[in-house]
This record gives C-alpha cells, structure tokens and sequence, in this order.
C-alpha cells in the first residue's frame, strides 16, 4: 500500500488518514468498556487505512492488543516492530504456526488439526505457544462447536499446558447480530458462550481473557464485554449499523476522507451519452467532470448513477457507469478548474459524503466501503504525532 505521511505535490488521488481521530476513538471506545482491555482489529490493512500507521496510533492511544484475521499480518505488524500482544484468527492447515510461536502472537485454535499443528510446532520451537481456543456459539463460521467437540479440545489442550508445549491464554467466540438490536441470537450466543467458558475453565483452564465483543457489542451490549472487547470498524470511526446510531451519536469520528483531483472538465449539449452503455444521457447543455478513479480503486461499480461527490460545495451524483479508472459527474453547468477536489466521501464536516451514503448508494456496507480502497490511492497522514 502506497503511504505518504505528507502532500508534496497535487495527487491523482488521496485518502487522507487523520490518526488524531483514530487516537480519540480508541479512548472514546474505552471509555464504552471501562472494565476491559481493547483490542483494535487492524485486519485487511486496517480496514484500508493502513495497518502499521493504525496499529500504532491505537496502541498510543491505550489499545492494550491489536488483532488480525492472518497470520501473514500479525507477522508483518511484529517485523514493523509493534510490541505486545498481537492475536491472529485465520489459519489454515500448515501454519506458519513455527514463525508465530516465535513472533509470540497469540494464534486461535478452532478444532483438533489446528492444535496438532501448533503443538507440533512447538514442540520443534522448545517453547510453549500462545493459544486462544474459539467457541462457535452461533455464528457458525470459525469455532469449536459446543458439546464433545469442546470438550475434547479442552481436554487435548489441558495436556499439552501440562506438557509445557503451549498456555492457553484465551477463550473467545464471535457474534452474529450484535448489530441487529434485539436479535434473539444475541442471547442465546452470551447464554452458549458462557456454559463454554464455565465448562472449560471447570476443567482447569485459566485464560487471561475471555471475550466475545466486536465493534457493535462494544458500544450496545456492556454485558458482553467480559475482559476484552474486539473493535474493528469502529476504531476507523464507522458506525458498525445504522441501526445502532451515527458515528457521531458514539463519539466517533471517520478517520479517512477520500479525495480526488478533476482531471477534465468539459461543456457538452443535450443528449450526450455518458460513460460505458450510455446509461446517462445529459439531459440539456452542461457540464461534465471527470474524476480520476474507479473500479480499480475500490470504487464500487453498483454506484453507477449513484455514488455521491462534493465538488465546489455542492453534491453532485455519478453520471452512468462507474469504469476501471474513472468515472463522471454532472456539474450542471458550474466550470471548476482541472484540478479542483472532488471528495467522495470523509467526516462530513465540510458537508461532504460519509461512507455509510456511499453504502447506501452501493447497496452495501461502510466496512466494504473504506476497505476496498485499492493500493493505487496513496494514503496521506495527518496528525501523526500524539496529542497534547
């Protein structure tokens, strides 16, 4: 990924990266679970804002853990030289459990390969690995299912703590709905992961942490935020639901704004066709601007005709087909200059897009939103230093 840490010169294009907003939202975040520790999920380059620069802002800001789905990330965050405690979820047959035992991440065991894996490995590294054993309460994705499968994983982990070749420094579990208020399954996954939990530890197991709590449970549910919540898009300032309530309504702020220069702008007639397919067709004379950026840059096609842009402080709305490099707006008959800024979506301070109406234009989510920002877009930082 393309990283400035300053504008040097006028740029295609540019997501600007405010880590003084990612710092205030770690602390606000704590500030919703003042009984446990955070951990800022900088997963898939920090949901596109780049995982190094992220990851050490949340942990400036008191984020006490950092997690990650691969292990291939927590590796790239530790040889960055990130300290402290790094948890990896995603693993599949093969490892690298060796270089994780040796990074000292904390890696997420699901069922008994994976155990045998990591053990094995630690075996050859001659020293113990950090493991957390995952619960599937519900979700139905990763995770142990409850009854013998648990309790045979409980026990195959016991006797390799005993044998010294691994500590079992978590239990955790993942929720399905916790953005959908009032969702039956919420219940039911606290009432499962706590039988889990209660079973395991009934059975010797002595976890530094027990968590369950992503981004929406952190802000909604206090009940499940045990010893560690899990903030994932929520860090980055992106309500997790509509539902839940605005950034704003949390004391979140969005930490990328992503901006563009004109690269054209032109007076056509009425009845122009615009863009591939010719899906727009001006309606009168105007004018048109072209905007440097498209599917290639994680602008999502399914906001053709409709993806929002403020260009000279008005709104305007893609103009046809979104194409690989660039797509088109009507300005209706205004003349910025080449190089005037179009801003597709930030804070909305300035009266600009968020991501959440990108995601309503795109039929999707925020998360899908900021995360699909190609590497073409350099990522500018602003406010790198830590406040007062």
């Amino acid at each position: 990924m393309s990283e400035r840490t300053a504008p040097t010169a006028p740029l295609r294009a540019r997501a600007e990266i405010d880590l003084a907003a990612l710092r205030a939202n770690v602390r606000a975040l704590r500030a919703h679970a003042p009984g446990a520790a955070v951990m800022a999920v900088v997963k898939s380059e920090a949901y596109g804002h780049g995982a190094v620069p992220c990851a050490r802002a949340a942990v400036a800001a008191g984020a006490s853990w950092l997690g990650t789905a691969t292990p291939e990330e927590a590796l790239a965050l530790r040889a960055a030289g990130l300290p402290g405690r790094i948890m990896c979820w995603l693993w599949t047959p093969g490892g690298p459990w060796r270089e994780a035992i040796d990074a000292e991440l904390d890696m997420s065991v699901s069922g008994m390969w994976a155990l045998e894996e990591v053990v094995e490995a630690a075996r050859g590294a001659g020293r113990p690995a950090r493991v957390q054993l995952k619960a599937d309460t519900g979700l139905g994705r990763g995770g142990c299912q409850p009854g013998d499968d648990w309790a045979a994983l409980v026990r195959a982990a016991l006797r390799a703590e005993a044998e010294g070749l691994l500590r079992v420094t978590g239990l955790w579990s993942h929720f399905a709905c916790a953005d959908e208020p009032g969702h039956p399954s919420i219940a039911a996954q606290l009432g499962v992961f706590r039988e889990m939990v209660a079973y395991a530890e009934g059975q010797g197991v002595r976890p530094e942490v027990r968590h369950i709590a992503n981004s929406p449970a952190t802000l909604t549910l206090p009940e499940s935020h045990f010893d560690l919540v899990r903030t994932g898009i929520a860090t980055y300032g992106i309500s997790p639901s509509p539902e839940l309530g605005t950034p704003a309504d949390f004391g979140l702020r969005p930490v990328m704004t992503l901006s563009a220069s004109l690269a054209l702008v032109k007076h056509v007639p009425g009845g122009h066709g615009v863009s591939y397919g010719h899906r727009y067709v001006t309606p009168g004379a105007t004018t048109l601007g072209l905007v440097p950026l498209g599917y290639a840059d994680g602008i999502p096609r399914h906001a053709s005709s409709a993806g929002p842009v403020l260009v000279e402080g008005k709104w305007r709305t893609i103009a046809g087909r979104v194409a690989m490099d660039q797509f088109v707006v009507d300005l209706g008959g205004d003349e910025p200059a080449a190089g005037a800024e179009a801003v597709l979506f930030g804070p909305g301070d300035r009266g600009e897009p968020t991501a959440e109406d990108w995601a309503q234009a795109a039929g999707t989510i925020a998360y899908e939103i900021v995360t699909r920002i190609g590497k073409r877009v350099p990522r500018v930082y602003v406010n790198e230093e830590q406040d007062g």
